[in-house]
């Protein structure tokens, strides 16, 4: 599964400054509601139920909150670079100024797990966290996120 599959320029946003982990899962609902026609609230809160289970801040000041949800057709991703880091409860208690939202529909299975290794496989490389931390441009992080994808295709 290519990242370009799952987001489009439209769906990377740069330099919010939410002041909390709540406030930034509250936009990112509301911009997946625009994509896929489900209620932002029910996007919320089905993210907030999976961070109930542990966090998704994953360490290195990157977070990649996903959910499941019924009534979708397709993977959906939703990006930002935070202009202002918000505290998350991640792996290493660092806050988080890279974010990767995936929605799923609720039978995805394989194809949700091959979206989530491709996204953390991404964020783990430090010349692409460098060049994402550098821009707040969101076509050119878009560029960032799809180049990657094509470079490290399998």
């Amino acid at each position: 599964m290519d990242i370009n599959e799952i987001i489009n320029p439209e769906r990377v946003l740069a330099n919010l400054k939410p002041s909390s982990k709540k406030q930034l899962l509250q936009e990112l609902s509301d911009v997946g509601a625009e994509e896929t026609g489900i209620e932002s609230q029910a996007i919320f809160e089905t993210l907030l139920e999976r961070e109930k289970l542990g966090s998704t801040g994953v360490g290195n000041g990157v977070a990649i909150p996903h959910a499941k949800l019924p009534g979708m057709d397709g993977i959906v991703g939703v990006f930002a670079h935070l202009g202002k880091p918000v505290m998350f409860e991640a792996v290493d208690d660092q806050p988080v100024d890279i974010v990767f939202m995936l929605l799923a529909p609720e039978g995805s299975g394989a194809d949700h797990l091959k979206a989530l290794s491709r996204i953390a496989r991404m964020l783990r490389n430090q010349s692409t966290l460098a060049g994402i931390r550098s821009s707040t441009d969101p076509d050119a992080i878009f560029s960032l996120l799809t180049s990657f994808d094509n470079a490290n295709a399998a």
